[in-house]
């Protein structure tokens, strides 16, 4: 029996799959993984010691009994002994990608799928080298459908992990200006995301195109049976009514009219994809409308929040040029009822790209209908620049007194950053 038939077998007899010590129940079977600035392997005897079963290392010198399990490099374990898991299930694993919107998509399709399959998806946003392999360890006995959200920061990543997860379908939200440092400007985004699509077409799978978006046109043309969304002659038709500030869309062939709890007309491609796969599994597209219409989105993803008179729309999950663009200009659609603010901490990630992306944050809330505008971070005095109307604070921290002193009423503010800027920080003191 060869290494990983081994570990397989251990995995099986274990309750689940852990990589972090302080969350060990006992039964699990423990991946000592290393990284930049610790060693799993220092933690194997703590992790015993906390009630795991077994531990899966790298260091032949912690090995102390039979409980410890060598292998060559324990990352590759873990990515082998979920392909090998992959290879047990005979059902529909969904890839999930995209520069923006992975994880709203994902959440719009489970829960549309739901009412007919037993559906498990990646956990939060776990969705890269580690993440793909937890969720497709995690996935139980009885699940009849998969989605796997796939993120990447250079070429080949995309590529990686479906060598890892094997998907039968994918589906790309977008293509934007995200991750740029490293994948080398917005064509290598472009190459790096339909790396889902070139996998799919290599080995027969089955695709979702927005055939709105036309940097998906030449991918259109490689498949002979893509399934498209949303324009009138495509498979699944879907017709965008309307976002002020909710999106509301329309079905044929009565055009019953559907509100969402999305905010933003980005959100509308979104929810059109997440109809589109659930027609094409049979799903009553009624019940999938109505199911999507009533989901609320949280997690600091276009999260709306109120507080006295203010209402606050909380986008701090994470940022880039295009979901920032995307977001600015929704808000600036908003009926202006109130005062209207945005708030705005760095993109990370850009690299050489970084001043004139956040230059062009500057120059497009120039443009809009603000009251006030607040940047914070070292990388927004780049939009400061373009923006002369608007405050600068270095930090949150400094952003915090600011906000507290002002007493703001009756205010829409946009809340928007990088995840590392923290911006959910400052909801107390607006």
């Amino acid at each position: 029996m060869d290494k990983i038939a081994q570990l397989y077998d251990l995995y099986l007899s274990s309750k689940r799959v852990s990589t972090d010590t302080r969350t060990i129940e006992k039964g699990d079977l423990f991946f000592a993984l290393k990284g930049p600035s610790f060693d799993g392997n220092q933690y194997a005897e703590k992790a015993l010691l906390s009630g795991a079963k077994a531990v899966v290392v790298d260091d032949p010198k912690v090995v102390v009994d039979e409980r410890y399990f060598l292998v060559a490099d324990v990352l590759v374990a873990l990515q082998q002994l979920a392909n090998h898991h992959r290879k047990q299930l005979d059902i529909p694993v969904i890839g999930l990608t995209g520069s923006n919107g992975k994880t709203t998509t994902k959440e719009l399709l489970v829960r549309a799928l739901s009412g007919k399959y037993v559906v498990q998806a990646t956990y939060g946003n776990l969705n890269n080298h580690i993440g793909v392999p937890l969720t497709l360890l995690s996935l139980k006995p009885g699940t009849s459908m998969a989605i796997i959200e796939m993120g990447a920061s250079k070429q080949g990543d995309i590529d990686e992990l479906c060598r890892i997860a094997l998907p039968t379908h994918g589906l790309i939200t977008n293509i934007g200006r995200a991750h740029l440092e490293g994948m080398g400007g917005t064509e290598g985004v472009l190459k790096t995301k339909t790396e889902l699509f070139q996998y799919l077409l290599e080995t027969g799978g089955q695709v979702f195109i927005n055939s709105s978006q036309k940097i998906f046109t030449n991918m259109i043309r490689r498949f002979d049976q893509p399934v498209l969304f949303p324009g009138p002659s495509d498979f699944c038709q879907v017709t965008f009514e309307g976002a002020n500030p909710h999106v509301t869309f329309s079905l044929p062939p009565d055009q019953t009219i559907y509100v969402s709890n999305l905010i933003g007309h980005y959100n509308f491609d979104n929810i059109a994809a997440a109809l589109c796969v659930a027609q094409y599994f049979e799903v009553s597209l009624k019940e999938a409308a109505m199911t999507i219409a009533a989901y609320v989105p949280e997690n600091m993803r276009s999260q709306v929040i109120v507080k006295r008179s203010n209402i606050i729309l909380l986008d701090a999950y994470n940022a880039n040029p295009s979901s920032m663009e995307a977001a600015l200009r929704a808000f600036d659609k908003l009926d202006k009822r109130k005062h209207k603010m945005v708030i705005l901490g760095d993109m990370y990630e850009l690299g050489e790209y970084s001043k004139a992306e956040h230059e062009k944050v500057g120059e497009l809330v120039n443009q809009m209908r603000l009251d006030k505008i607040c940047f914070t971070g070292k990388d927004t005095q780049y939009a400061l620049s373009k923006a002369p109307k608007a405050l600068y604070f270095p930090d949150p921290f400094s952003l915090r007194n600011w906000l507290r002193d002002s007493n703001l009423e009756d205010y829409q503010i946009l809340i928007k950053g990088s995840r590392g800027m923290k911006l959910e920080g400052l909801l107390t003191f607006v």
